[in-house]
C-alpha cells in the first residue's frame, strides 16, 4: 500500500493595504538611499508612492496551525476606512509618515480567523518574517498563540536600528526568538527548520532587514 503523506494546506490572507515610497520596500539607492529621510522630505517620496496588498497565511500542518505574519491591526482602521488619526494613534506621527495603511471591516487576520472558528488561542505558531509595522502591527490580537517565533537577528535590529519598528506593537506579548543554522538553504546559507523535517523552513534573506526570513514549505510526495 501507498504512503500517503498527511496534508499541508495553506490559505492567504489579504489583510487591506499599505501606501509606501517605492524606495522604501525596494532599497533603491538611487531614488530613495536613505528611506527614512526621503520618504518624510522629498518630492519623489510624496507623489510616487505605492500601494501595495498586506498579506498573512494560515499553514494547516500535521503539527499544527501556524500563521506568516500578522498584517494590520484594526486599531489603524477602526470603520474599515483609511483614518489619519487613528494611524497616528497607532503608529506614532514619524511611521505615520513612512507609511500609511487602510484595513476594511472584515478584513484584520484575527476577523478573518474568525470566520474559520480558528481563535488565537487555537494557533500553535507565529512566525514573523520580521518586525516592520505592516507585518506585525497585529501582533497584540494574536498574544494568545502557543509560540510567536522570529529570528534572534531581527529581534536585535529592534534593538540597534529603533527607529524603524514601532515597538508598541509587541507590547506584552511573549515572543520567542530562533537561531538560523548554517544549512546551505537561501542566498546567504542560513535557515531554521521548525519541524526539523524540512516541511516549513525560515530561510535568512537579509537586505529589507538584517534578520528577514522567506517561509519555505514542502510536501514530500
Amino acid at each position: 500500500m501507498q504512503n500517503v503523506q498527511p496534508e499541508i494546506r495553506i490559505h492567504v490572507f489579504h489583510t487591506g493595504r499599505v501606501c509606501v515610497s517605492p524606495g522604501l520596500p525596494f532599497k533603491d539607492a538611487e531614488k530613495n538611499p536613505n528611506p527614512v529621510q526621503l520618504t518624510l522630505l522629498s518630492s519623489y517620496g510624496r507623489k510616487q508612492r505605492l500601494w501595495l496588498p498586506v498579506s498573512a497565511y494560515l499553514i494547516e500542518h500535521p503539527q499544527g496551525k501556524i500563521l506568516v505574519d500578522t498584517g494590520w491591526h484594526r486599531e489603524i482602521s477602526p470603520k474599515g476606512e483609511y483614518s489619519r488619526i487613528a494611524q497616528i494613534r497607532h503608529l506614532g506621527l514619524a511611521h505615520f509618515l513612512l507609511n500609511q495603511g487602510v484595513l476594511p471591516l472584515g478584513e484584520s487576520l484575527v476577523e478573518q480567523l474568525a470566520g474559520k472558528n480558528i481563535q488565537p488561542q487555537d494557533i500553535d505558531y507565529v512566525l514573523l518574517t520580521h518586525l516592520h509595522s505592516d507585518h506585525a502591527s497585529g501582533l497584540r490580537q494574536l498574544k494568545a498563540a502557543k509560540h510567536i517565533l522570529v529570528s534572534e537577528e531581527e529581534w536585535q535590529d529592534t534593538k540597534a536600528h529603533v527607529e524603524r519598528y514601532v515597538t508598541s506593537m509587541w507590547k506584552g506579548v511573549n515572543i520567542e526568538t530562533f537561531a538560523f543554522q548554517e544549512t546551505g538553504a537561501g542566498p546567504v546559507g542560513r535557515s531554521f527548520d521548525l519541524f526539523g523535517d524540512g516541511s516549513v523552513e525560515m530561510i535568512q534573506i537579509p537586505g529589507h532587514t538584517s534578520g528577514l526570513a522567506a517561509v519555505k514549505i514542502s510536501h514530500g510526495g
